[in-house]
């Protein structure tokens, strides 16, 4: 009954949304490349759904971190323990928080020793070109951490001559933002580097007490491109961010966090070196990307050093890929070797050691196929093979197809498995009261998605249901009596998540544009008694609504409203009481930002964050941010 009224409601709203809009007449649906395959493919001939953030809508928002860009996003659920810079997760569609692996210029950037996750919380926007989000299972393409879906970021590069720009923000919260960037760019050579800093006091992040929480962050990022000739390209890039964020600690284990002089130190790189070669007729392509993603966490409590966690990454990938048949059809291989260490240094907790360094390599063979049928049907399917020396082999795979019903509608379909490791953390963290299970099964899932998007003059709607079994799920908070602490086990039965996205994007007038999502998604997991019970902190309803006016020539105002619907979380009160499940109210933001061209280089721009100042809680005792206002200028030669 739940996927009939689910189906229901789709085709209500999408046919809603279609006799609302009044158009002169229909466009095709606007061709974008984006990393949704081996090959970078257009949007129209992928099955699954995608959102792309350019440029302009990263400018035109400011915002501080890549995360407050993501909660537009359909399918997505942000949850921030606190003020800028604390620890955030998102989660896709119902799914794990380390279910989505994250990508900077190629790059797999998610942590091995902070439970496989990307720490959002430090990951700010500046210097950023494009943002590609592709929701769905992806692990036949890009392994283990691409279960719920992939986030491919894109830095800038020099496409000018010559390029300078400075810019300075200051605003509530104390919050001071500056950098720079010079690019030069020259026939076939390109260079560029970026610097940026974010100081901010905070607020308290606890619910009692006035002790602020404050966040620093320094931000390098370096672009280099070489167009050896015609066939033979050479590019490396590289990312890195340090600083520090200030945090809260329940020190009394009543649950609640309170007042602590908590600090945490980082330090995240990626860096990469690519070469691309496409032989002149046009039938070979070639990619050979040897990668290292590095990670660096020290926790102080008092000003006195703790929990120390450390990991790399190096990845070693070679893409080949033959094109026939006029490039209508194409099949690539994939060959990867990648090794991930990780370290863990602290005092004794609870009679153990948490020292030790742990590593674990995988080598991977994926094989993907492509063909449009003809001008209307498009299909593609795709396989991986995962050897880890950690765990039994893995085998993935994914079909899909593309149907264009016209000029502007078309039917999309896909069906895959996934796979998702065990974290370094679950099998061997030992850290407070938390022992580790070497013994874990990795986690697997089976998804299948139907969508449907129609241009509607300068107005682009697409609806989408999704529906994704997991089993194996791995629960990080198993009570052992026997130790008083915790330990991490899979989940008897399967895990379910479905759900539906309805996104409309578009032109309403020459100066008025709009971007409106709404995501309803109901994950539930098994409550050991034959029932089932809601996921934390995934609320059923999250809905966004942007519109960009050009109010003058150089006069750029934008509107965002996000509303998260009521979730639940966990409490954990003082032992031997078991957890509580608890109900976090549902909140509305609403954020202004203003831009205007006060000359060809000048730039000022004014952001409002949460203008109706509402109190609210994205997890169970940590509170965030009221009211901001900032101002910023960007100047350029």
């Amino acid at each position: 009954m739940r996927k009939i009224s689910l189906l229901s409601l789709v085709l209500t709203l999408s046919a809603t949304s279609l006799q609302a809009q009044t158009v002169a007449a229909d466009t095709e649906i606007q061709e974008v490349l984006v990393s949704a395959s081996l090959v970078p493919i257009a949007v129209s001939r992928s099955a699954n759904a995608i959102t792309v953030i350019d440029r302009e809508q990263i400018n035109n928002r400011a915002a501080l971190s890549v995360s407050e860009l993501l909660r537009d996003v359909p399918g997505f659920a942000v949850s921030r323990s606190g003020v800028q810079g604390s620890q955030t997760q998102i989660r896709v569609r119902g799914a794990e928080a380390n279910h989505l692996l994250v990508m900077i210029d190629g790059v797999e950037a998610n942590d091995p020793s902070q439970s496989d996750e990307l720490n959002w919380g430090t990951l700010v926007a500046d210097d950023i070109e494009r943002i590609e989000i592709i929701r769905g299972p992806q692990s036949s393409l890009r392994g283990s951490d691409a279960m719920s879906g992939v986030v491919n970021i894109i830095t800038r590069s020099a496409n000018q001559p010559f390029s300078a720009k400075v810019f300075a923000e200051a605003g509530s919260f104390s919050t001071q933002r500056s950098g720079f960037s010079v690019g030069h760019k020259r026939g076939d050579f390109d260079i560029r580097l970026g610097v940026s800093d974010t100081e901010t006091e905070g607020v308290n992040i606890s619910r009692s007490g006035d002790e602020k929480d404050g966040y620093e962050n320094t931000s390098i990022t370096f672009k280099s491109g070489f167009k050896v000739s015609d066939e033979l390209t050479f590019s490396v890039a590289a990312r890195q961010s340090d600083g520090m964020n200030e945090f809260d600690a329940d020190n009394d284990f009543d649950g609640f966090v309170e007042d602590q002089d908590r600090a945490s130190e980082f330090r995240n790189r990626t860096m990469r070196v690519q070469g691309d070669y496409m032989s002149a007729d046009g039938i070979w392509q070639h990619k050979l990307l040897i990668a290292q993603s590095s990670n660096d966490n020290e926790a102080f409590a008092d000003g006195i050093l703790g929990n120390v966690t450390a990991s790399t990454k190096d990845q070693y990938q070679y893409i080949g890929s033959m094109f026939w048949d006029g490039s209508a059809q194409r099949v690539s291989f994939l060959a990867e070797l990648e090794e991930e260490d990780f370290k863990q240094r602290g005092p004794l907790n609870w009679g153990l050691d948490p020292n030790q360094d742990r590593e674990r390599d995988t080598n991977s063979f994926a094989i993907e196929y492509r063909t449009d049928i003809s001008e209307s049907l498009t299909l593609a399917a795709s396989a991986r093979y995962d050897n880890n020396s950690e765990f039994e082999s893995a085998n993935t795979y994914r079909v899909e197809a593309v149907f264009q019903l016209n000029d502007s509608a078309r039917l999309r379909s896909a069906y895959g498995t996934a796979v998702k490791n065990p974290t370094f953390a679950e099998r061997f963290g030992f850290y407070t009261n938390f022992i580790g299970n070497p013994s874990l099964e990795p986690e697997e899932s089976t998804s299948w998605e139907l969508g449907i998007d129609k241009q509607l003059g300068q107005l682009s709607l697409s609806a989408t249901l999704f529906d994704s079994e997991l089993d194996n799920e791995i629960d990080g908070f198993v009570y052992e009596p026997v130790i008083f602490g915790y330990t991490a086990g899979n989940k008897e039965g399967t895990s379910k998540r479905q759900g539906a996205e309805l996104t409309a994007i578009g032109a309403l007038g020459n100066n008025l544009s709009l971007n409106a999502t709404y995501t309803y998604t109901d994950s539930v997991e098994s409550d050991g008694a034959g029932g089932y019970k809601d996921e934390v902190r995934r609320a059923r309803h999250t809905a966004s609504l942007n519109l960009a006016w050009q109010v003058m020539a150089n006069l750029h105002i934008n509107t965002n409203a996000q509303y998260n619907g009521s979730q639940t979380d966990v409490f954990f009160p003082p032992w031997p009481t078991p957890s509580e499940t608890v109900v976090l109210s549902e909140y509305t933001l609403l954020n202004v930002s203003a831009h205007f061209n006060a000359t060809e280089s000048l730039d000022i721009y004014l952001r409002l964050d949460n203008l109706l100042d509402d109190n609210y809680e994205e997890v169970f005792g940590y509170q965030t941010l009221g009211f901001g206002a900032s101002v910023g200028l960007r100047f350029s030669l």
